[in-house]
């Protein structure tokens, strides 16, 4: 019997190394931003313009790379997005206002949005239905390290080189990764030479026998009506909708929440800010892990996946609202990974939905659209948090805590069941 080759998981390590540098660039403003302040004579709420600015941009780039990414390849995608968002990061060195951060926010948002898309179309590719939520758990995971690795090393950056020296820094590290990335993605599963039959009889979830004749799908890519003619797509988007400001909450706003309530420097920040993201880390691979698990004893791919995020949002919730009573910071940073424990738990397998329901031709644009809703959620989170936290984060952790339940109406009610549907027979 021929050996498997693995060329699907390099794949994913890859995906993951570069969310990894996402999030190490992305989080780079957050962590030197009081002293980036003081500099500049910025204030709270020009922070939370350029979170915006940042989300707005964003939004529009999921949904352009999820259809360029439709169109050109993963392979090709993830070169533009990387190489366009690691110039992006650079040029911050040379802002000096609020007006050129924002400009360069705006580059940085639309062209860090590829990832997200790319990442769901290579995964829906590469990896059949029971390997797909831990190959997202993977992918995840790298956000999750990125966090995590972010606020000690910029910190670290910055004590050596300032915080203009950090930013061009961290750009150099996609540019880095570009090159090895064009030389393992060579072709999709079906054309890669290193990819051999036992593999990708798997991939395609087929006989080795029959492996070279492909799932038949669309011809070109729907239309946005066409997709979402379906309830599924409106499930996906509304549970992104409601679930994905909690983790922009921790992402974009931690750092400034440890300052503002503990009185921490940018030293305190890096030595605490990173704990709540190992449990997102973990969160990633065990969800993923767990309904690849639900799959494979027998359960349907609709079972798992709504078991799992249920699961994932019984954690999450009581442990926002222990969150506000947290009045020290190291229960603080643990009660907040176990938040962004139980949100990982979920939104991996949220995040595999749109390969579940739809074709390769599909699911990029579907993973954009839900993008998009993600970040509008985030937007009015992201503007309620200057209004809801003069005094304390109880306010603002109560609020997205509520948004918990309603996250589980959209997958349970809204999305109905978890199974390919023809996109092609709604009218476009």
């Amino acid at each position: 019997m021929q050996k498997r080759s693995a060329i699907r998981w390099a794949i994913i390590a890859m995906i993951a190394v570069a969310t990894v540098i996402n999030y190490i660039d992305r989080n780079a403003l957050a962590v030197m931003w009081p002293e980036i302040a003081g500099e500049i004579g910025a204030t709270k709420e020009d922070y939370a313009l350029l979170v915006t600015i940042f989300m707005l941009f964003y939004a529009a780039g999921q949904f352009a790379f999820g259809r360029l990414f439709d169109r050109i390849g993963t392979r090709l995608g993830f070169a533009w997005s990387i190489g366009l968002w690691s110039i992006s990061i650079a040029l911050h060195a040379t802002a000096s206002s609020i007006a050129s951060f924002g400009i360069f926010r705006a580059m940085l948002g639309v062209s860090e949005a590829g990832a997200w898309p790319g990442a769901v179309k290579a995964n829906a590719e590469w990896f059949p239905p029971k390997e797909r939520a831990f190959a997202q758990g993977i992918f995840n995971a790298g956000a999750s390290i990125g966090a995590i690795v972010s606020a000690p090393l910029i910190a670290l950056l910055f004590l050596s080189l300032g915080w203009k020296g950090t930013f061009l820094l961290v750009g150099a590290l996609g540019f880095i990764w570009v090159l090895p990335w064009l030389v393992i993605y060579r072709a999709g599963p079906d054309k890669h030479p290193w990819v051999n039959a036992a593999e990708r009889a798997l991939i395609l979830d087929a006989p080795a026998e029959t492996a070279a004749e492909p799932e038949a799908e669309p011809a070109k890519a729907p239309s946005l009506k066409q997709m979402m003619s379906h309830r599924q797509s409106w499930g996906i988007v509304l549970a992104r909708f409601f679930l994905d400001p909690i983790w922009w909450l921790f992402v974009s706003w931690l750092p400034i929440y440890l300052a503002e309530t503990f009185s921490f420097d940018i030293k305190q920040i890096g030595i605490f800010a990173w704990v709540p993201f190992v449990g997102a880390m973990l969160g990633s691979l065990f969800g993923g892990w767990l309904s690849g698990r639900l799959i494979a004893s027998g359960r349907s791919v609709d079972r798992a996946r709504k078991w799992v995020i249920t699961l994932g949002c019984l954690i999450m919730a009581p442990a926002l609202l222990g969150a506000v009573l947290a009045n020290d910071p190291t229960v603080a940073v643990l009660t907040i990974a176990a938040v962004l424990f139980g949100f990982q738990v979920a939104i991996g397998n949220i995040q595999t939905l749109p390969g579940d329901v739809f074709h390769g031709k599909s699911v990029g644009s579907l993973a954009g659209v839900g993008g998009m809703a993600a970040v509008a959620g985030t937007l009015i989170t992201t503007w309620l948090v200057p209004v809801m936290t003069k005094v304390s984060y109880a306010p603002i952790f109560i609020l997205v805590a509520a948004l918990v339940p309603l996250c589980l109406v959209a997958i349970w009610v809204v999305t109905g069941r978890i199974e390919k549907v023809d996109v092609s027979s709604a009218r476009g």
